[in-house]
């Protein structure tokens, strides 16, 4: 079987990203991870798939699998390329389209400049949605994590998050700490664990160790999560800028009950075939 595929990333976020609607496509996970392997396979964070959609209202339908063949129910990098895959592969002519994922709808809009501003929907804080183990809501929670008292947001954005403020995010131990709090067993379905660094009430840096992936360049729920946390606890204002390793988002978040939007590009590196 032959199936084509484009090679795509947000900020460094890489994707293989599959057509699902003009082709047929049949992965396991163990396929799945021989094609994000990076000397033996495509190589990639995240592996995405457009499919039909089951509903007349959406357009399309999300999936998300990870580099280790897991999949996931959200990822912002990747709700921007796939934008821009179905427009450049000629799927769909709308500006914005309806995408249905795992936890909910969300709708990418192709702007004039070249970017994708994603309406990622309504962060979720109540433990029983993360999932988190916990007596009741809270601001901050603690959490002993390899050996260290963490003080962490919990965050869904249609996928878990756990976000703390650190001082320095170049010589914070994101290595140690991140799959320690990862697999943390008060996070029963895993989670994505954020360091963020304030620089002003407009502007933050971050760090995302994701879960089925380790460390990744950029994270868009991770951005979406951390900006929610920071304006919850009062430390920035609704629109922030975050400097990821692989560059910058724009996200905005006008308070409780409303949606996160998230803008930044989306590039398509190169388009192939691979015979499975």
């Amino acid at each position: 079987m032959k199936l084509k595929f484009s090679k795509m990333h947000g900020l460094g976020n890489d994707f293989m990203v599959i057509d699902g609607v003009r082709q047929h496509v049949d992965l396991t996970p163990e396929k799945i991870k021989e094609l994000g392997h990076r000397q033996f396979g495509i190589g990639f964070d995240q592996l995405l798939l457009v499919e039909p959609s089951g509903s007349s209202e959406n357009d399309f339908r999300y999936r998300i699998f990870n580099s280790d063949g897991s999949e996931v129910e959200q990822c912002g990098n990747g709700a921007r390329c796939f934008a821009r895959f179905v427009a450049e592969q000629g799927l769909s002519a709308k500006v914005a389209i309806r995408v249905e994922t795992a936890k909910g709808v969300i709708v990418p809009q192709l702007l004039a400049d070249g970017t994708v501003t994603v309406d990622m929907g309504v962060p979720r804080f109540k433990p029983v949605e993360i999932p988190f183990v916990a007596a009741e809501e809270a601001l901050t929670y603690p959490l002993d994590a390899a050996g260290r008292q963490c003080d962490i947001s919990v965050v869904s954005m249609g996928n878990p998050h756990a976000v703390q403020v650190v001082a320095d995010v170049d010589t914070f131990p994101v290595a140690e700490l991140g799959p320690a709090i990862e697999l943390h067993p008060r996070f029963p379905e895993r989670v994505n664990a954020g360091f963020m660094q304030i620089v002003s009430r407009e502007e933050i840096r971050l760090r995302v160790y994701e879960r089925g992936a380790g460390e990744t360049l950029a994270c868009g729920t991770g951005a979406c999560a951390a900006v929610v946390a920071g304006i919850r606890r009062g430390l920035l204002d609704h629109t922030v800028k975050v400097h990821t390793r692989g560059g910058d988002l724009s996200i905005r978040w006008d308070g409780v009950g409303l949606p996160v939007l998230m803008t930044g590009p989306a590039v398509t590196v190169f388009t192939g075939e691979i015979s499975l």
